[in-house]
């Protein structure tokens, strides 16, 4: 039997593999760590070599594991981290620099200059995106300013630059296919939203040459040939996908309004908005969610930057619970929060704020605080955040919500869950799977494959559990503006 789907899912920490069968559920995976260098303050490199032989391992250990043969497998999709960039030689295959992950800052500087040129309302219109380090453009620019001769190879056509999955995709086929999907491409700064190509202007203010960059495909596509060398058969690649976008396409967040939160040391939360890419007015990012055929779908997405992080923070840094997983019972402690808020803005607000100098604060603090009252507020502001970013969705897209799936680790505290529903007043879907990303890579191979109907897709990865709205609506708008109140009162912090 054949119709079994690949999915190389690779992570900021780890390579991971996972091969479902023609139900989409997991008969086997592998996993490596990848290890992370921090030269300076404010840089993170990866090894390129090492994602490749561990995302290679992890496939053959998955492969292995599975009962199958290698020609049963009928597709492979890939997922990755978004925005970490790699600049290779053409003819060597080797990286000419370590890889520059998506967290690095090392570009502020160049986003300045870009900033002084006035170039942010035009970035913003053609790409959907804001001037930041997190986007993969300067990061390329970087390494062509920095790597002795690069400039003159790069002109001269002998260099090649991409994001992971590219890297992948050229070791994959053993150098015969450069290419990126569209929600890859539209993390870089340098792809026009409307033109669903590469920016001539984004390309001449960076002096980015055209030549090194990957064809731009859809993500449900064939993106070349797995060598048979790796895997004991020649696999078609069928599918990229960006993490967060794999996330949505694995939730089958297919209809515009359908939104998905991953709750992990951030949130990432993505809302489809069909086939309009929406302009944010409210401090989101406009990204692709997936391109099939000749439609494109777009999304709208909200980053908070502290989320599981706060927890952790609950753990080592104020001792109140023994593990992340203890701060349900220790919340369940007191029937509320009584007034306390607590907003973690340890590193600045992300979206919608937007406000680098705002810094964490606890509100409403009386004699009768407890630990417990100090988790339970902690916890609530997952929510609250998430709300921030879902409400200016619903603005920006002039569509309300119409269920948010979730997944991620703090999804099984079922109190977290519970609150994120009253405070929403909407419903909130855990669903059967933890490993989504890897699923939405793997759904868009089955599908492009024509192992599966887009049909057949809503019947996976079904909820597992459904949290109703029980707050009242008064309630839920006094807690609320409490939250909105304690953030103003953060912002701005760092300048006193």
């Amino acid at each position: 039997m054949t119709g079994y789907i690949l999915a190389l899912d690779q992570g900021t920490t780890s390579s991971r593999a996972i091969i479902f069968d023609q139900e989409a559920r997991i008969i086997s995976q592998g996993q490596y760590e990848i290890k992370q260098s921090f030269p300076r303050p404010g840089w993170v490199e990866h090894d390129p070599e090492q994602i490749w032989e561990t995302q290679l391992a992890a496939a053959r250990d998955a492969i292995d594991r599975s009962a199958i043969l290698p020609a049963q497998i009928s597709a492979i999709g890939i997922t990755n981290q978004r925005e970490t960039a790699v600049v290779w030689d053409k003819f060597t295959g080797k990286p000419i620099y370590p890889a520059i992950v998506w967290q690095d800052r090392r570009t502020a500087g160049i986003c300045e200059e870009l900033k002084l040129k006035g170039l942010e309302e035009e970035i913003a219109s053609k790409t959907g995106l804001v001037i930041d380090a997190y986007f993969s453009a300067t990061k390329i620019a970087w390494i062509l300013d920095h790597v002795e001769g690069a400039r003159e190879r790069a002109a001269k056509g002998e260099l090649l630059a991409g994001t992971i999955d590219s890297w992948l995709i050229w070791k994959l086929t053993g150098g015969e296919v450069h290419a990126t999907d569209v929600t890859n491409a539209s993390r870089t700064m340098l792809f026009n939203l409307h033109f669903r190509a590469w920016d001539d202007s984004m390309l001449n203010a960076l002096n980015i040459p055209r030549s090194i960059l990957p064809e731009i495909k859809m993500s449900g596509g064939q993106f070349g040939i797995a060598k048979e060398h790796w895997f004991g058969a020649s696999i078609p690649i069928n599918s990229v996908l960006g993490d967060q976008q794999a996330a949505l396409f694995g939730h089958t967040c297919l209809e515009a309004g359908s939104a998905k939160n991953t709750y992990g040391t951030g949130c990432f939360i993505l809302m489809n908005t069909g086939t309009e890419a929406v302009v944010s007015r409210h401090g989101l990012l406009t990204t692709v969610a997936w391109g099939i055929g000749d439609e494109m779908y777009y999304a709208l997405e909200g980053s908070v930057f502290v989320a599981g992080a706060a927890i952790q923070w609950l753990q080592e840094g104020l001792g109140l619970i023994q593990e992340p997983a203890s701060s349900e019972d220790k919340a369940r402690e007191v029937e509320d929060s009584e007034g306390v808020v607590v907003v973690p803005a340890f590193t600045g607000l992300g979206a919608p704020y937007w406000d680098m100098y705002s810094r964490g604060a606890i509100f409403g603090l009386t004699r009768g605080t407890t630990a417990a009252h100090l988790v339970r507020a902690t916890l609530e502001s997952l929510a609250f955040q998430s709300r921030d970013v879902i409400g200016a969705m619903e603005k920006d897209a002039g569509m309300p919500l119409t269920e948010l799936r979730v997944d991620g680790g703090a999804v099984r505290n079922d109190l977290l869950m519970q609150f994120q529903a009253d405070i929403l007043g909407s419903n909130v879907t855990r669903t059967d799977y933890s490993e989504t990303t890897a699923l939405g890579a793997a759904l868009l191979a089955g599908l492009t494959s024509g192992i599966w109907t887009k049909e057949q897709l809503l019947t996976f990865n079904k909820s597992e559990r459904v949290f109703t709205p029980l707050m009242e609506s008064e309630e839920r708008e006094r807690r609320y503006f409490a939250w909105q109140d304690a953030v103003s009162r953060t912002m701005g912090w760092e300048k006193h």
